[in-house]
């Protein structure tokens, strides 16, 4: 398993996250924090992939974005929105768009339809692609980290954690006996 990974983990972070993105470099993170892969390296492929795939898109919006609008007018909604969204904070919008849940997939072939500079767009999404990558690959990397310090402690507590659900379940089996006799027994007479 840890040569497969060392020998595809990397390509396929650059692919996942050309493609789509949070969930592969969690993974990546993840991967990292238990040294089958490198964090800077996770990190950078995701920055290339990111970066490579928004610029993809940004061509292909600038290039053609009217006429595919024509022929998918259900991506009107999602284009307009980003659009207003650009309109009014562009530097921030292109720098943000990842982290933007229902506009990111559409943001950079929007940016291309919207007249932004190729040059400008490059260089922001660029940064952008950046600390997208450094932030989603720590928080994998940090989530792993966390989960596995859960998991020592919960070995360590599990005989406490065990009696105590134990007890609990117990605890509720006797009120609920008790509570169901109480229904069942006929009320005392002259009460």
């Amino acid at each position: 398993m840890e040569e497969l990974i060392a020998t595809y983990g990397y390509p396929a972070i650059l692919a996942g996250t050309f493609l789509e993105g949070e969930t592969v470099l969690l993974v990546g993170g993840y991967l990292a924090s238990l040294s089958y892969l490198s964090l800077p390296w996770v990190a950078f492929c995701a920055f290339l992939g990111s970066w490579a795939g928004d610029s993809l898109y940004f061509f292909i919006g600038r290039r053609w974005g009217g006429r595919l609008l024509e022929i998918r007018p259900s991506w009107r909604p999602s284009v307009e929105r980003a659009l207003r969204l650009l309109q009014r904070y562009d530097v921030v919008f292109i720098l943000c768009f990842r982290f933007a849940y229902g506009v990111r997939t559409v943001s950079p072939f929007v940016i291309g339809m919207s007249g932004v500079s190729p040059l400008r767009f490059v260089l922001l999404n660029m940064v952008a692609a950046a600390l997208w990558a450094v932030a989603f690959s720590v928080a994998g990397y940090l989530l792993a980290s966390m989960l596995a310090s859960v998991i020592a402690d919960f070995e360590r507590y599990e005989i406490y954690i065990l009696v105590a659900l134990v007890g609990l379940a117990l605890i509720g089996w006797f009120v609920h006996g008790l509570c169901t006799r109480r229904r069942h027994d006929p009320a005392p007479p002259g009460g």
